[in-house]
């Protein structure tokens, strides 16, 4: 972590890089009321770890954000809406800012990884584009934001994680750590594993009702 900023906490990261998601997804509804944020914050795709963020849990961190001016409150109707000073206080490129949103989202990632993550806020020309801006993130004057982890075995590319959290640690379960043979999976992806087979349990709960209607209205017996 940079030596004017504190480390921050995952769930201080999730609401900063909710922030900065939106802003480019969805820039009709940014700055975000604390119920978009906390929707966000609680995705259960391009999340990592999944979190169940509460309106309390949220504020304070949303209280936290501000004292370091991370974070501005504006009042806009009935509702308070939030928004990230990210660029103003880290003083980055809006391509670096991307790259560091989506490693406080997802986790550690690939450069290939991040380029196809990036696609919806940033299309990056070709990989070493994003090592590029990464590279510059890891050797910043000020602090390094990013550090670039050891290669897993078996693994073809190093990862790159963000430091705004601490340095992370070096042997965090990944789909390629598994794949490569290691059998420590994280909290994260238990979970969106447990996510996807609920899914995938609705979507065919779903599709028996519907063949039971049809075969009723046909007068098969199903």
């Amino acid at each position: 972590m940079t030596s004017s900023l504190p480390t921050l906490s995952l769930l201080e990261t999730r609401v900063l890089g909710v922030l900065a998601e939106k802003q480019r997804t969805v820039p009709d509804s940014y700055p975000l009321t604390l119920n978009a944020l906390v929707a966000g914050c609680n995705q259960k795709t391009s999340r990592n770890p999944i979190l169940e963020v509460t309106d309390a849990e949220a504020t304070a961190a949303l209280d936290s954000l501000r004292g370091y001016s991370l974070v501005s409150e504006s009042s806009g109707g009935r509702t308070f809406r939030y928004a990230h000073n990210i660029d103003g206080v880290l003083r980055i490129p809006s391509q670096s800012i991307i790259l560091l949103t989506v490693l406080m989202l997802r986790g550690p990632q690939t450069a290939g990884e991040l380029r196809i993550a990036c696609d919806r806020m940033h299309n990056f020309a070709d990989i070493s584009a994003v090592e590029g801006f990464l590279d510059e993130m890891a050797e910043r004057p000020a602090g390094a934001l990013v550090v670039k982890l050891a290669r897993l075995p078996g693994a073809r590319e190093s990862r790159w994680a963000h430091l705004l959290s601490g340095t992370p640690a070096e042997d965090a379960a990944s789909p390629s750590a598994v794949a490569g043979g290691s059998t420590d999976v994280s909290l994260g992806e238990v979970a969106a594993l447990k996510a996807n087979v609920a899914r995938l349990e609705a979507e065919v709960a779903g599709l028996k009702a519907l063949v039971a209607r049809i075969c009723s209205e046909l007068g098969i017996d199903g």
